[in-house]
């Protein structure tokens, strides 16, 4: 996700801020974010004039808000804030806002290596998409479930293209949904539509479709599959052939479809979230091989490690098709690598990440009210907060971005630990 080769990767520990000196300044602070190379940190603050500010390392951006919010980095380490200036709402970049302002914005997307920055808005009382302060020409009576593909260059969002009254259940049941992508609204309509997605390439977009009030299917660039189902879920572009994939709802149970037809001979008592590995040759999903278990299937077998009360994050190593995912269990959670099962159980845990070369996997944890990092299932020690591990283009060592300390003592910090020191 993130381009690293000209991080800072030399071993060591460094003081990047004295977060309580900030609240000394600053009457008013929320939470902080950090950069994804760890070498900054900011937060939302609020002025002697009660106007909203944003403190980056210790200096606040010169430009002043009403108000300010989803501060987030970009990929690239650029910050983002969604602001309001006059009762007008933009989007700030390293405290410069775009020249086009808006009813509101909201749902910022990035792109991982393009510094592409989209988000949706309200003009005028209707709905559209903006990518890099260029809004579509056309705009929408209602929107939801926008995305973009991984470059987030093009957008797509489920759109109303009739209008209708509360109780006109009629012409709600004729179709009065659809998708528009960069603008362009495909040229049928259906009872309901959601969460488009793109193809890797991002020339295509499926999305899951409500024909009646009782049949389901996925519509591919528009055009629905041939065959109907009592429910489907997301579906997903094969990275090898172009092809689309999706859980579906069969008697017996569910499985997955692929352009319409069966492509696991196994079901499933609920299936969904599946995805591909990088390189397209294996497909997991979430799955629950009977009623209240979960688990992850990876081409359609499943573990045998299974949980009570849910399975979630599933994630695919970058290399050599590895499987990682967080299983809960009578209110704890554990993480799961390739069907091993780490020996930590937790108040909460966060999507696992695996090292470039698929051989190492790492997790932010939480037990007891205090956070760390599992490193191949060894923890590291505890921090007040900590955010996810990304690990070194050689795989080799791992960045911890934390806050340290107590009370008037609490500083975030900077770490680049080798993994041989694990």
């Amino acid at each position: 996700m993130y381009v690293t080769n000209e991080w800072d990767w030399e071993p060591g520990k460094k003081t990047v801020a004295d977060l309580q000196e900030w609240r000394k300044e600053h009457a008013y602070m929320e939470e902080p974010y950090v950069s994804p190379d760890g070498e900054k940190i900011a937060a939302i603050i609020k002025t002697e004039d009660a106007e909203f500010g944003v403190c980056e390392n210790g200096e606040v951006w010169e430009s002043t808000f009403d108000k300010a919010w989803y501060l987030r980095y970009a990929p690239d380490n650029r910050l983002t804030a969604l602001v309001s200036e006059l009762g007008e709402w933009t989007v700030a970049v390293d405290g410069e806002t775009w020249e086009n302002k808006y009813e509101f914005v909201w749902d910022a997307r990035f792109g991982q290596k393009s510094g592409n920055i989209m988000v949706m808005a309200k003009a005028d009382g209707e709905y559209l998409a903006v990518i890099n302060d260029t809004p579509w020409e056309n705009t929408y009576l209602s929107m939801t479930d926008i995305t973009g593909p991984p470059d987030c260059g093009h957008a797509a969002g489920v759109v109303q293209t009739v209008k209708f009254d509360q109780a006109d259940i009629y012409t709600f049941q004729d179709g009065c949904y659809s998708v528009a992508v960069d603008g362009e609204v495909w040229d049928k309509n259906f009872v309901n539509v959601w969460e488009p997605v793109f193809s890797p390439d991002g020339r295509r977009v499926a999305a899951q479709i409500r024909t009646t009030l009782y049949d389901y299917t996925i519509a591919v660039d528009g055009e629905p599959w041939g065959t109907l189902y009592p429910m489907v879920w997301e579906p997903k572009f094969s990275p090898v052939d172009g092809s689309v994939t999706a859980p579906v709802k069969i008697p017996g149970g569910w499985t997955l479809a692929k352009d319409g037809k069966a492509l696991w001979d196994v079901k499933f008592a609920q299936l969904w979230q599946h995805q591909y590995s990088p390189n397209g040759d294996k497909i997991a999903a979430i799955v629950a091989p009977v009623y209240g278990k979960w688990t992850v299937a990876v081409d359609g077998k499943p573990s045998d490690k299974v949980f009570g009360d849910m399975a979630t994050d599933l994630v695919f190593s970058p290399i050599g098709g590895r499987t990682a995912f967080l299983g809960k269990e009578g209110e704890k959670w554990s993480v799961v690598v390739d069907g091993t099962v780490w020996a930590g159980k937790y108040d909460m845990a966060w999507k696992p990440v695996f090292s470039p070369d698929g051989h190492h996997a790492a997790a932010k944890v939480e037990k007891g009210g205090r956070y760390t990092i599992a490193v191949n299932g060894k923890e590291l020690r505890p921090f007040k907060a900590v955010w996810d591990p990304i690990f070194s283009p050689d795989s080799d060592k791992v960045l911890i971005r934390a806050i340290e300390g107590e009370g008037d003592d609490e500083k975030y910090i900077r770490q680049v630990l080798p993994l041989s020191e694990i």
